[in-house]
């Protein structure tokens, strides 16, 4: 998903004049193509991530696009009160591409791992925020984010994730996408998680248990009318999160059922604990460690839909 991202930048660069790169200390080698082709909209800088927003401020202000690409905890917690300032109080087209987002860095330990980025960039005035599903559904996220107004933040996952979006699903910002009808339960996921919650599905059906499946690849500005339409009449829904619960997606689906005002379904959040991972090892590993896999989202369901009718 990474290399597609940066890839589509060098793809619109050449459609569009006013988009440059900006890098934050990556890897060599890094959009080399794009550095060959067109050195004067190629920047690459040290480790100095709040310097860089405050020049891609400075670029979006004298008609640029930047995107500006490092990983996830440096661009979001290192950053925030330039993206505040600087992007978000002036409401600049600037598009943070954070690497890493969740437990990816999972090797690296917790100063990698970006689990409260999303509540980070979410509580901004003016800020976007997307989690694309895979690769393909990034490819259709970059060519939309050409056009979008005022900052955006991409949560890139690692690559070569299951490629679960669809061409004919269509792309847009701020839209949820249905994956899978159902009429029991509605899983409600975003990034990679949404493959998983598919996958959960595939095992509750054999159960029984029918579940929807919405893709809520954008968090902020969230589906009111998806989420809504999507919970209409289910007896559990069931947010699926690489994210700490709060701030992030299952809080904000719980926003949007409060304030609708109508019976509120069950709500589960399924998410990492409220604390910094304390182990190392693989992505997956964690997801198993913290209940995030298939069948173990299938098992919480299971759970909830049990003691829901126990009372």
């Amino acid at each position: 998903m990474r290399r597609t991202c940066l890839d589509m930048v060098h793809q619109l660069a050449r459609d569009d004049q006013r988009i440059v790169f900006i890098g934050s200390d990556l890897g060599a080698g890094v959009l080399q193509e794009m550095k060959d082709e067109m050195p004067e909209r190629y920047f690459m800088e040290g480790v100095a991530e709040q310097n860089i927003i405050g020049m891609a401020a400075g670029m979006a202000l004298c008609g640029i696009v930047p995107y500006v690409n490092t990983i996830a905890t440096f661009i979001t917690r290192r950053c925030f009160e330039q993206i505040a300032i600087d992007l978000c109080l002036q409401d600049l087209p600037v598009r943070l591409i954070g690497n890493g987002g969740g437990l990816v860095y999972a090797p690296l330990g917790p100063t990698h791992m970006a689990i409260e980025d999303i509540a980070i960039m979410r509580a901004l005035p003016n800020m976007t925020v997307v989690v694309p599903t895979d690769a393909d559904e990034m490819r259709r996220l970059m060519r939309a984010s050409v056009a979008h107004p005022g900052p955006i933040y991409i949560r890139v996952a690692k690559g070569g994730d299951e490629v679960v979006s669809r061409d004919a699903d269509g792309f847009e910002i701020g839209k949820s996408i249905r994956l899978r009808d159902g009429d029991d339960v509605a899983l409600i996921g975003t990034g990679v998680m949404v493959a998983r919650a598919l996958g959960a599905a595939e095992i509750l059906a054999e159960s029984g248990v029918s579940a929807a499946v919405l893709n809520m690849h954008t968090v902020k500005p969230i589906d009111v009318t998806g989420i809504i339409d999507a919970c209409a009449d289910k007896r559990l829904v069931v947010t699926v999160e690489e994210h700490v619960a709060t701030g992030g997606l299952g809080s904000a689906v719980a926003d949007v059922l409060i304030s609708h005002g109508g019976t509120m379904p069950r709500l589960r959040r399924l998410a990492i604990p409220d604390a910094f991972p304390e182990n190392y090892g693989s992505q997956d590993a964690l997801l198993e460690r913290y209940g995030l896999q298939p069948s173990q989202i299938a098992a919480a369901v299971l759970d909830d839909l049990a003691l829901a009718a126990a009372e």
